[in-house]
């Protein structure tokens, strides 16, 4: 006799960490991997979301970014200074689109 678990309800919230990398990717800039962390674990604590440390953050921001270089959405480029990643515009998709703002009128 199994037993089954109930439903499928899910408590995971947005995916903060992706949704940062796309913001910062999504510029003209390329950013080898420990300056683009800086600037998203800044981006996480300014928003009071950068909780389970620094260095689990920084392996999960890793695992993100090599999903979206596998993914094709981000370029990776390696030269001798070391490896960049550079946001193509297949990125774009990935970005939450702002609600629309509906004018109230009175």
């Amino acid at each position: 006799m199994t037993k089954q678990f109930g439903g499928s309800f899910s408590r995971r919230g947005p995916d903060l960490i992706t949704e940062e990398l796309v913001a910062v990717l999504s510029g003209s800039a390329s950013f080898e991997f420990k300056p683009l962390f800086d600037v998203i674990y800044e981006n996480l604590r300014a928003r009071k979301s950068a909780s389970g440390g620094e260095e689990m953050l920084r392996l999960r921001a890793y695992e993100k970014l090599q999903s979206l270089v596998n993914q094709g959405m981000v370029k990776k480029t390696i030269t001798k200074a070391g490896k960049h990643y550079k946001g193509l515009a297949s990125l774009s998709t990935l970005l939450p689109a702002a609600p629309a703002l509906v004018p109230v009128t009175i």
